[in-house]
C-alpha cells in the first residue's frame, strides 16, 4: 500500500532525479539531497538556480550554498497547521512532507473516536504528529526527543498553532530509557507514535542502528498501550530496510497483545509535479484496533 501526501497548501515537489529532489516551500525553491531519486532528473529550469541548494561533501555531511538571502525561517501551512521551516545544518528544513499522509490518519482516528485520547510520541523532533493530535482534539500529547533544540523548536511550533491551552508536555530524553520508566509509573497511552533515526549515537557514545533496536524498542513501548487503544504508529527511513520486516515486527507484538487489531505497512510517498511519479520517502507501520 502507499501513502502519498498529497494535500499540501505551501509545499510541492517539482522534481527529482540523480540523488536530488527540487523543491518549493511556500515561496522558497531548495534543492536538497535524496538517495531514493536514483532515475535521471528532468529539464526544470528552476534545477538551475534554486534558492539554496545542500551540496554534499565527499568525506560526509555538506553544507548550504545560497543565491539569495534567505528568512532565518518561515512557515508553512497544512489544512490547519501551520509549522516553522528553515534550512538546517543537516540539509533538512524541520518538517518532513511526506509525513501529512500519517498526519491524516491519525487526526481521522482521534476525532472518530468517543476516548479522551491521551498520545505519546517519541522521536518527536519538532512536532509535525504532535501537533496533528492536539489540533484533532486529543486530550494530552506528551512530545519526547533527546535534542533540547528540537524540543524548543516544537514549542514554537506549538506557539504558530495556538495551541498553548491543549496539553502538550515536551521531554528531553532518551526515548526508550523515557519508555521503561513510563512503565514502572504505571501510564499507560491510547496512541504511540514512534520516528526513531537510522544511526546515531546515544548520550554515552553507545551506537544505535535502527535494524538492530527497532524490536526492543516496539516490544517495550506495546505495554503501554491502554487495554483498548487506538493506534501505534512506526516510522522508518533506513535506505534498505524492507517494508515486510517492518511488518513481521509490528505483528509479532500489537497482534499478540491485541489479536483484534489490524497492522498495515505502507510506503510513504510525495506525487512530483507534472508527472505520474511518486517520490519514495521512507515506510511507516500502522496499527489500528
Amino acid at each position: 500500500m502507499i501513502a502519498i501526501a498529497d494535500k499540501w497548501q505551501d509545499y510541492q515537489l517539482i522534481d527529482a532525479g540523480n540523488k536530488d529532489k527540487l523543491e518549493i516551500w511556500k515561496d522558497v525553491i531548495l534543492v536538497r539531497p535524496d538517495p531514493q531519486a536514483i532515475w535521471e532528473k528532468g529539464f526544470d529550469q528552476r534545477w538551475n538556480k534554486p534558492d539554496a541548494q545542500y551540496i554534499r561533501s565527499d568525506k560526509g555531511g555538506g553544507s548550504w550554498t545560497f543565491n539569495k538571502k534567505l528568512p532565518e525561517y518561515w512557515t508553512v501551512n497544512y489544512q490547519n497547521l501551520v509549522f516553522k521551516v528553515s534550512p538546517t545544518n543537516f540539509k533538512h528544513t524541520g518538517l518532513f512532507p511526506e509525513q501529512a499522509a500519517n498526519w491524516d490518519w491519525l487526526m481521522q482516528l482521534i476525532k472518530n473516536s468517543p476516548k479522551e485520547i491521551k498520545v505519546l510520541n517519541l522521536f518527536a523532533y519538532t512536532g509535525g504528529a504532535t501537533m496533528a493530535c492536539a489540533k484533532a482534539g486529543a486530550r494530552e500529547v506528551v512530545h519526547v526527543d533527546a535534542a533540547k533544540g528540537m524540543v524548543n523548536w516544537a514549542k514554537e511550533n506549538m506557539m504558530l498553532n495556538h495551541l498553548e491551552n491543549r496539553t502538550i508536555r515536551f521531554i528531553v530524553d532518551d526515548a526508550l530509557k523515557f519508555v521503561r520508566r513510563e512503565q514502572k509509573r504505571g501510564h499507560r497511552y491510547h496512541i504511540i507514535i514512534m520516528d526513531p533515526p537510522s544511526y546515531g549515537r546515544g548520550p554515552n557514545g553507545e551506537l544505535w542502528k535502527l535494524e538492530d533496536r527497532l524490536e526492543e524498542l516496539i516490544q517495550q513501548t506495546v505495554s503501554l498501550l491502554e487495554n483498548e487503544p487506538v493506534a501505534f504508529l512506526v516510522n522508518a527511513y533506513t535506505t534498505g530496510f524492507s517494508i515486510l520486516a517492518l511488518d513481521n515486527i509490528m505483528k509479532k507484538y500489537l497482534l499478540k497483545a491485541f489479536p483484534q487489531g489490524t497492522v498495515n505497512t505502507v510506503q510513504l510517498g510525495l506525487p512530483i509535479l507534472n508527472s505520474d511519479m511518486i517520490l519514495p520517502c521512507g515506510i511507516s507501520g500502522r496499527f489500528q484496533l
